[in-house]
């Protein structure tokens, strides 16, 4: 096969996979108008393909995907233009199926398919190089906005420190069940106490009355919760005194930024319970995505998602949640997924504020969402347990 012929899909994966896979001279889409004309969705299929080594030169025929006869002759034309071609029918319209069907009867145009549920190409007429051939790609975080359109950009989190915070990991989500009612105080006063930038001697300090206000209440310091953040490693120097107040030195800006942000010991515990199923090849804590691909702009539209997993060429959408879910941090997490994901994406919701009201659950299950509450957070073994069942795809 030298040309590949993409019947364009809504579901970027389908698309790009098998372009990738069979690394074709040129690949053809068939796509809709709007689609040829969209500069920034054409460029963006180039970059992911330069990005993921594919030296194919990316084509794009418009046609109405609805009309069947106007498809046929696109697809004729395209043999007459093209030689050595075969057809990709994971995507598409049934209209468009159709059109397939009726030129590969007349021409031998071979076809062939890819199957989500297992993950593995078939020959479907004339193409035995996809005869039953699993799919070996491997994707991250970055690939699966990319393909999409979008551009993974710089989040709240350097992902390169994480490594040397994993072993406190588990302890500092241990901390937080253990004070979780008092959560949100606690992080208040050490907000209170601190900044966010490093002083003059290059450290991060904090420094400040045992009682401070807050609003129109006062926060007392959490002595317990700060001994216990000082055995795992988080801070140092910690002092104590009622009249000097307290005292002590983040162990470097991540923590200064874990101890400073109520979300971030849900969304860490989360991170290393994916790293720790062993079947994600790529985990990324705080991934932005901007909407209009690598370029920024005021107008630019960029969402967070807190963690991104992804299997083989499954990408799993997680969004961690401190508090109550509400419908629309649902809403919002099923068309990031909708948009950014794959036909195999998954998305998911971790939520520790307690028992799920039963009509969240079922507007999540209507979306197609995974809820994980906190009796499977406390502890890292039944967490890993779902996050692996959730992500169970036959690979």
């Amino acid at each position: 096969m030298k040309t590949l012929i993409e019947l364009y899909d809504e579901r970027p994966l389908d698309n790009v996979l098998s372009t990738e896979m069979f690394r074709p001279e040129t690949t053809v889409f068939l796509c809709p108008p709007e689609v040829e004309e969209d500069r920034t969705l054409r460029d963006s299929l180039k970059e992911y393909f330069k990005n993921r080594g594919c030296r194919t030169d990316i084509r794009f025929h418009a046609v109405s995907l609805l009309d069947a006869e106007k498809v046929a002759q696109s697809l004729r034309r395209i043999l007459s233009e093209y030689e050595d071609c075969a057809l990709d029918i994971a995507g598409g319209t049934e209209a468009a199926l159709f059109a397939a069907g009726l030129v590969s009867a007349e021409t031998a145009l071979p076809v062939f398919t890819y199957s989500r549920k297992k993950n593995t190409f078939f020959d479907i007429r004339s193409a035995p190089f996809a005869r039953d051939l699993p799919c070996p790609i491997r994707l991250n975080a970055a690939d699966c906005f990319s393909m999409a359109g979008g551009a993974m950009l710089p989040g709240r989190m350097n992902n390169d420190l994480l490594g040397d915070y994993l072993p406190a990991i588990d302890g500092f989500f241990s901390a937080y069940l253990r004070w979780r009612s008092q959560w949100t105080d606690i992080i208040t006063y050490i907000q209170h106490i601190s900044r966010a930038e490093k002083g003059a001697d290059g450290l991060y300090r904090a420094y400040g009355p045992c009682r401070v206000k807050d609003k129109n209440r006062t926060l007392q310091a959490p002595e317990g919760a700060l001994h216990a953040f000082e055995e795992l490693g988080l801070i140092r120097d910690l002092s104590f005194d009622e009249e000097a107040g307290v005292s002590f030195i983040f162990r470097d800006e991540a923590a200064c930024f874990f101890l400073r942000d109520i979300g971030s010991v849900l969304e860490l515990f989360t991170y290393k319970a994916a790293l720790d199923t062993g079947l994600f090849q790529d985990v990324r804590l705080s991934a932005v995505v901007n909407w209009e691909g690598g370029r920024v702009n005021a107008k630019s539209v960029t969402n967070e998602l807190d963690v991104v997993a992804v299997r083989s060429v499954m990408p799993v959408f997680i969004s961690c949640k401190t508090s109550e879910i509400r419908t629309e941090a649902l809403n919002e997490l099923a068309i990031l997924r909708d948009r950014f994901g794959s036909s195999v994406s998954r998305a998911v919701i971790v939520s520790s504020a307690g028992t799920v009201r039963s009509v969240t659950r079922h507007r999540a299950f209507e979306l197609g969402i995974d809820v994980i509450d906190l009796n499977d957070l406390k502890t890292p073994a039944s967490f890993r347990e779902r996050l692996a069942g959730i992500a169970g795809w036959p690979i």
